[in-house]
């Protein structure tokens, strides 16, 4: 590999990394979460100044977090304590990930442990940091984007963060794309969905005139009910980067295949600042600024008033980490220790009358629970997947405990592709027809299966009727969340009192 000499270089670059950041971040925020193909050709609606995205904001923590080491390093504990003392977003992944850790866990397990997002878009949008602070040395950028990633993913969710990492890393001594990819897979698993996908999307562009033509063929492989799914999101990074042949047509396609592009339109301009920082061009550049903003959600720490000052924080933070790698852990973990006890039932509403059912079988809206013996059982966690030959009946019913240690107001969710009925201490609370799709994040989780309310102090009883999934569908899933209103971050051992 080339030797880096040119610090002027390198620094110019790391600033076209955090403006093609920001100006994709600003750019894709609009449009964010919404099925594609769309037609943006600009920011909509024109900014005054960048506007704040966790893509960058958890970067910047992480920074002046390791910058206040006498010695930094960069270690997945204390990235972790990064998010305990100073984040509050409680979105999927993010949220999942600060629960298990207030529950005592430790990465990589509060990644892997009972996370429906563990291949979310949220490490990967963390790439950029790592890569700066190893241009030019993929295994060392892949290495640290681990120990951050592995605090709230597993699988392809860290393959991706690593992926970029390479990606970004190699981006400051290499142009050719193949090059670039290549180099970058050579880091991850041969065999993950990270792997698939950028394999088949640089073919699909060759053979391929039409960008929407590849982005269907994308979807149709790769897609799925969340729209943070890394995999097809990965896609769209490399889609936008092969088939475009300036910024703004780039980043422009890569904006457009929708999905969580504010993540991948953020990334795909990173990767296009670190490359070539002249081709932003001043249209995208003059709305934003130089000023970096960040959400009200990252606390405590004093991050620098410019792109420009934290491009020379993260140069400093380059030469005081001296190209060292994070040290090696191997940490035992027992997922049972972990479980929730419940109690179970199975019945049948058959035999009764419309006074005992619905037309879902379950009982009606508004009715007492009915009286069954439960025998003890254990949950894996607040995430179930039920095999339907597990229901010995056509109705489950769980017993939970339920504690939201002090909070009085907060919200359940209880996102289940199956029917269900919830009563509180014998009193019908909620219920709802499951869900066609699953997307199990507290503060968005899908309309009319969560309820807000005030809850009393101490332990409570909570049951949940579930009805078995119908022929063709062979496994009942459900993931139960307790979470604080108005943060909707999750309440910690909730379930567990």
């Amino acid at each position: 590999m080339t030797d880096l000499k040119q610090t002027a270089t390198v620094r110019d670059k790391i600033e076209g990394c955090w403006l093609g950041k920001a100006v994709g971040g600003t750019l894709g925020q609009t449009f964010e979460g919404l099925t594609g193909p769309l037609n943006a050709d600009y920011y909509h609606p024109v900014p005054e100044e960048m506007v704040p995205n966790d893509d960058l904001d958890l970067q910047v923590l992480y920074a002046c977090v390791l910058s206040e080491q006498q010695t930094p390093v960069v270690d997945r504990h204390v990235l972790a304590e990064a998010w305990r003392d100073h984040v509050e977003f409680p979105w999927n992944e993010y949220g999942v990930g600060m629960r298990n850790l207030a529950e005592g866990l430790q990465p990589p397990h509060t990644g892997s442990f009972d996370n429906w997002f563990t291949a979310g878009e949220g490490a990967a949008i963390r790439s950029e940091l790592w890569a700066c602070l190893a241009p030019g040395n993929p295994d060392l950028a892949a290495a640290y984007a681990y120990e951050d990633a592995c605090f709230d993913h597993a699988g392809d969710g860290i393959y991706a963060a690593q992926f970029l990492a390479r990606l970004q890393s190699l981006a400051f001594i290499e142009s050719d794309p193949d090059t670039l990819i290549d180099g970058a897979l050579a880091g991850i698993p041969a065999d993950s969905g990270i792997t698939s996908v950028v394999t088949d999307t640089r073919r699909w562009v060759r053979e391929n005139t039409d960008w929407h033509a590849v982005r269907e063929l994308i979807m149709a492989a790769y897609g799925s009910d969340d729209f943070t799914d890394v995999r097809p999101n990965t896609g769209f990074v490399i889609l936008g980067w092969l088939m475009g042949s300036t910024f703004s047509e780039r980043i422009c396609i890569t904006n457009n295949c929708g999905e969580d592009c504010d993540s991948s339109t953020a990334s795909i301009g990173a990767l296009l600042g670190i490359l070539d920082p002249s081709s932003i061009e001043d249209k995208w550049l003059t709305p934003i600024g130089n000023d970096l903003v960040l959400n009200k959600e990252i606390t405590g720490i004093t991050p620098p008033e410019t792109l420009n000052g934290f491009t020379d924080l993260v140069l400093d933070l380059q030469r005081r980490l001296n190209s060292e790698g994070p040290a090696a852990v191997s940490e035992a973990f027992d997922a049972g220790a972990h479980g929730i006890a419940v109690q179970i039932a199975h019945f049948s509403t058959e035999w009764g009358s419309w006074a005992d059912r619905d037309n879902s079988e379950l009982p009606p809206v508004g009715s007492t629970p009915p009286k069954l013996e439960f025998l003890p059982a254990q949950l894996p966690g607040t995430w179930v997947r039920m095999p339907s030959t597990s229901f010995e009946s056509r109705l489950l019913m769980l017993h939970y405990r339920m504690d939201a240690r002090g909070r009085d107001q907060v919200r359940l969710m209880l996102n289940s592709t199956e029917d269900y009925r919830i009563w509180l201490d014998g009193d019908y609370l909620h219920g709802a027809q499951g869900s066609n799709s699953m997307f199990p994040a507290p503060h968005m989780a899908p309309v009319g299966q969560f309820i807000d309310f005030t809850i009393s102090a101490g332990v409570h009883d909570l049951l949940v009727a579930i009805k078995k999934p119908p022929a063709g569908r062979d496994v009942a899933e459900w993931v139960l969340a307790l979470v604080e209103m108005p943060s909707t971050l999750w309440i910690e051992n909730a379930f567990r009192p």
